[in-house]
């Protein structure tokens, strides 16, 4: 009898694995991936995308730079606002307004995200599916545990682990696609005990779905044994209340909420890091073969290997949900909006950032 119910799996020697950002192949296979679509189906030459700002930047299929066609929706749109920031407005053949276009906005957009270290990201135009407006989408291009630091590496009292630990994953998911304890276990107990969430009902869903061996459960994971596995930094109820937390780590936890607090006044359709799954599939509808699991999560791989693995295993085949926002901009006036938004969500995870990377000798 295996140590676990047979489920469709590749052999354990096969099977890709998540890995996280402490690993020096994260970052530079975030940074050496693609174009967007890599982890997807090709799309045809007619690309409904065209990248305008990120770590690299590319004309769509329907672009092509040696040719002088007329410009498209998105460059337009993105002139329009380009034109504004010249002054005198200089003239241009079409081949060269869309390298200038470009250009300017991919020069905004990184003057933004780049002293961002947490993850990867780029920004792209979208071509509506349904004749609708283009749309800038953010995308993550990080994969993987998100690097926690001395939250959960360093000897630092528990307490003041649980407390940073807790408002990160309160907080991070509002710009970041990332997963923490409760959806992977939510996950993880679909997957192997029916949805069950105690150990007698794990043990029945077993049996009666899995076929497995009623004398050999013991060797089986449970939902109590997957809890016990959660290291004391991981559980709420440890986390010390702000006014026991050195007065370092109370500041730095204090300017999270603050900008966390900052975003979420921000109007949805002028979000940058916002978006709704109807809009996913108007502006890229072969998203509906991937992951609906986001590309990062909050759960410590070395302590949740196999789980991770698992969960993700869909994901590391076709893909994650790596995006982070999606915007429709109707008119080139919105486009102001979507950098103030991002610029807010940028403070944010620099917030977190400064967070994670605090020496807990010096707080």
């Amino acid at each position: 009898m295996a140590t676990r119910p047979a489920s469709p799996r590749l052999p354990a020697a096969l099977r890709p694995r998540l890995f996280t950002p402490a690993s020096p192949a994260t970052r530079t296979a975030a940074k050496a991936m693609p174009q967007f679509g890599s982890r997807r189906p090709q799309a045809s030459a007619s690309r409904r995308l065209a990248d305008l700002a990120g770590r690299s930047v590319a004309l769509s299929g329907d672009i092509p730079a040696i040719f002088d066609a007329p410009l498209a929706a998105h460059h337009k749109l993105i002139g329009r606002w380009a034109a504004k920031r010249e002054k005198p407005e200089p003239t241009y053949t079409r081949v060269q307004a869309r390298q200038h276009i470009e250009r300017l906005f991919h020069t905004a957009v990184l003057e933004v995200l780049d002293p961002i270290e947490l993850a990867d990201f780029r920004a792209a135009v979208l071509l509506s599916e349904e004749n609708g407006p283009p749309a800038i989408v953010i995308l993550c291009q990080s994969l993987g545990q998100v690097d926690l630091g001395w939250i959960e590496t360093s000897e630092a009292p528990i307490p003041w682990r649980a407390a940073s630990y807790q408002t990160l994953e309160k907080t991070l998911r509002l710009v970041l696609p990332v997963f923490g304890y409760d959806e992977l276990f939510e996950e993880f107990s679909m997957y192997y005990w029916d949805g069950e969430t105690e150990d007698e009902a794990a043990r029945e869903a077993l049996i009666q779905y899995h076929g497995a061996d009623a004398e050999a459960l013991d060797e089986l994971s449970m939902p109590s044994t997957m809890n016990a596995k959660r290291p004391g930094w991981m559980l709420a109820d440890n986390a010390a209340p702000a006014t026991e937390l050195p007065p370092g780590l109370r500041k730095a936890l204090h300017n999270l909420c603050h900008a966390h607090g900052a975003l979420r006044t921000l109007k949805q359709e002028q979000s940058a890091w916002h978006f709704e799954w109807e809009q996913i599939q108007e502006y890229v509808p072969e998203m509906e073969e991937c992951s609906r699991l986001p590309a990062m999560t909050l759960v410590p791989f070395d302590q949740f290997a196999r789980e991770l693995d698992d969960v993700g295993r869909h994901g590391m085949e076709m893909g994650f949900m790596d995006i982070a926002g999606i915007c429709p901009l109707p008119d080139a006036s919105r486009i102001d909006h979507w950098f103030a938004s991002l610029h807010l969500g940028a403070q944010f995870l620099l917030a977190a950032q400064a967070l994670i990377q605090l020496d807990p000798a010096k707080m």
